[in-house]
C-alpha cells in the first residue's frame, strides 16, 4: 500500500538532540525519563468532535490546510463546514463511553501508559475548564460528564501512567483567530507583535488551562503538547514560566513541546516513522503510530494488521525508544471493533513476550537481511525474530559482541524451552523446536 503523504506532520524547528545545557529541572527529568524508557508501551486517544464528523481530525477547519479536504471535504463551502463543525457541540453525546473497560482494554494489552487529548486545535474541551464555555458538560453539550477526569481515574486505577495531550493552538479562541473576515490557517490569524495585548490574553488563556490539567485530576505524568507551530518565536507562549507553572504540584513531569526542541521537549515524537538505525535520536525517543491510517474513529478506515503492529513494537523497543499506539472512540464513546481485535492480539503476545520488551535497554543495533531484533536487561539478552517464509530446523543469529563472547544457554522466550545451539564465525546456529511460532515471530532469550 501507498503511503499517505498527510500536511498534518511538523517538521522539527530545532535540533532534536540532547541538551547539554543543566536545568534546575534537569536531575529530576533525567530520573523521570529513565521511568519513561522503562515502560516502553504506550496508548494515545484522539478524540473529540471530529469523531461525530468521522474526519481527519480538526484540521478541515483551516481553510488553507486544503489537504485535510481531498479529495473532497465535509462540507463544500468552507464557512458552511466551519459552522456545521463549531455545531457539532450540540450533537456530540458519547453515551456509551466506558472509561472503566477501555483502562481495562488497554492495561490486557500490556499498555503502560497513556496520552488523552484533552483538547485538539479546533478548542473543543474535554474536561471541565473554567476557561471556556466550548466544552464537554457546556450549556450546549448535551453530555454532563468530564470525559478527561473519567479516564484520568479508570486509567490510574488500572495501574498505568497518566499522560495529557493539549494542542497550544485553538482555533475556537477568539484571542487566536480573532476576525471572522480572514482566511484562516493553522497559526494566529494575526501578528502577536502588532497586537500584544490581545496575545497576552492568549497567553494567560493557556497557562490557566495546563493549569487546570495538571493541577486538578491528581499527579499525572506527561504533559504532551500539540500544535508545533505555536509556543516559540512568532507566538511566544512564555514556555519557561509555563512550564514552572505546571510542575507545581508535578515537579517531575515530563512535558513534550513536541518538534520545538530544546529544554521543554524532553522526549522527542518521531511521527508515523520508526527511524532507521542510523537517524535514531540521542534524546529518549517515542514513535508515534495510529492503528489505521488516522489517529481518531474515521468510518471505513483502513487498519493496520496485528502482526505489523507487534513486529512495530519489537522494532522501536529493540532501536531503544517507546512506542505510543493510536487510537479513538466514535461519536456514540464506543470503541471500533477493529481496534479492540489489534490491541488483543497485542496483549496476548506481549503475555508470553514482554518480558524482552519492558525495562530493556538497547543493544547496539543490530538487524540485517534475516532481521533480527535484540533487547538487553542485565545479563540477559532477547533476540526477536520475525520470518516470512516456511522455518528450517535450524537458524541462524547473528554474532553478538558480548564481554568474553559467551553464551551460558538459550531457551524460547514464549515457552521457556531450552533450545541446542552451536557458535561459528557467523554467530550462533539454533536447532529450533518443531511448532509454530505465534505471528511468524520467534522470541528468545540469551543467558550470558
Amino acid at each position: 500500500m501507498a503511503k499517505i503523504i498527510r500536511g498534518d506532520i511538523e517538521v522539527a524547528k530545532n535540533e532534536q538532540k540532547l541538551d547539554e545545557i543543566t536545568y534546575p529541572e534537569t536531575a529530576i527529568i533525567n530520573q523521570k525519563l529513565e521511568w519513561f524508557q522503562d515502560q516502553k508501551l504506550g496508548v494515545i486517544f484522539h478524540w473529540g468532535l471530529y469523531a461525530k464528523a468521522g474526519i481527519v481530525e480538526s484540521w478541515q477547519l483551516s481553510q488553507k490546510d486544503t489537504w485535510a479536504r481531498k479529495p473532497i471535504g465535509w462540507r463544500e463551502d468552507i464557512k458552511e463546514l466551519q459552522r456545521d463543525y463549531w455545531n457539532l457541540i450540540e450533537d456530540f453525546n458519547p453515551i456509551h463511553f466506558d472509561a472503566k473497560k477501555l483502562a481495562k482494554l488497554c492495561k490486557e494489552a500490556g499498555f503502560k501508559y497513556m496520552i488523552f487529548t484533552t483538547k485538539h486545535h479546533d478548542g473543543f474541551h474535554m474536561w471541565d475548564t473554567k476557561a471556556s464555555d466550548y466544552k464537554i458538560g457546556g450549556p450546549r453539550s448535551p453530555f454532563k460528564r468530564d470525559l478527561y477526569g473519567e479516564v484520568v481515574e479508570a486509567f490510574r486505577e488500572a495501574g498505568l501512567g497518566i499522560g495529557a495531550y493539549y494542542s497550544k493552538a485553538d482555533w475556537y479562541s477568539s484571542y487566536y483567530w480573532s476576525d471572522e473576515n480572514t482566511i484562516k490557517g493553522r497559526s494566529a490569524d494575526y501578528n502577536p507583535a502588532e497586537n500584544p495585548k490581545l496575545w497576552e490574553k492568549y497567553v494567560n488563556f493557556v497557562h490557566n488551562e495546563l493549569e487546570e490539567i495538571t493541577q486538578n485530576y491528581g499527579p499525572i505524568d506527561i504533559l504532551w503538547l500539540d500544535a508545533g507551530w505555536c509556543g516559540q518565536g512568532r507566538e511566544d507562549l512564555h514556555m519557561d514560566a509555563m512550564a514552572k507553572k505546571v510542575r507545581k504540584t508535578n515537579p517531575d513531569l515530563l512535558i513534550v513541546d513536541r518538534m520545538m526542541g530544546g529544554r521543554h521537549e524532553n522526549y522527542v515524537t518521531p511521527e508515523r516513522k520508526i527511524p532507521a538505525a542510523s537517524q535514531i535520536p540521542s534524546k529518549a525517543w517515542e514513535s508515534n503510530i495510529p492503528l489505521a491510517n488516522n489517529w481518531g474513529y474515521v468510518p471505513n478506515d483502513h487498519y493496520k494488521s496485528s502482526r505489523e503492529i507487534i513486529v512495530n513494537v519489537i522494532d522501536v523497543v529493540a532501536k531503544g525508544g517507546n512506542i505510543i499506539l493510536g487510537f479513538g472512540p466514535d461519536g456514540d464513546g464506543q470503541t471500533p471493533s477493529q481496534s479492540i481485535k489489534i490491541v488483543t492480539d497485542l496483549g496476548n503476545w506481549m503475555q508470553q513476550n514482554s518480558e524482552g520488551i519492558y525495562n530493556t535497554r538497547a543493544m547496539a543495533y543490530q538487524v540485517d537481511d534475516r532481521k533480527w531484533y535484540l533487547t538487553r536487561k542485565n545479563n540477559t539478552i532477547y533476540a526477536y525474530h520475525p520470518f516470512e517464509n516456511k522455518l528450517t530446523p535450524t537458524i541462524t543469529i547473528p554474532k553478538i559482541e558480548l564481554e568474553n563472547n559467551k553464551i551460558k544457554s538459550i531457551q524460547t522466550l514464549d515457552k521457556g524451552e531450552v533450545v541446542n545451539f552451536e557458535t561459528n564465525e557467523q554467530g550462533y546456529i539454533i536447532t529450533l523446536p518443531n511448532r509454530k511460532f505465534d505471528w511468524n515471530i520467534i522470541t528468545l532469550k540469551i543467558n550470558i
